[in-house]
């Protein structure tokens, strides 16, 4: 039951800090899809590093949805006139 519980709060946790950190960024660095392409290199670097597991694979992959989702708000901002992004 622990590890269920575990599940559940590290998806999010891990899109929000994938999403968070992403979108930081994306301000300073003024790119955007930079930031997944440094979640993938880690990605590729923990593969290889590790085996990983079925829930490895799904915690990791919310955290590449949360990179998406970050480059494409950047995205979406910039094309509505915000010139600070």
């Amino acid at each position: 039951m622990n590890n269920i519980a575990q599940l559940i709060i590290s998806i999010p946790l891990f899109m929000f800090l994938a999403f968070g950190i992403g979108f930081i960024i994306n301000m300073l660095v003024k790119t955007t899809w930079f930031p997944l392409v440094i979640y993938i290199g880690l990605l590729v670097y923990v593969y290889m590093q590790m085996g990983m597991k079925l829930i490895d694979y799904i915690v990791l992959g919310s955290g590449l949805i949360g990179a998406v989702l970050s480059g494409w708000t950047i995205k979406t901002l910039r094309n509505r006139g915000y010139r600070m992004f």
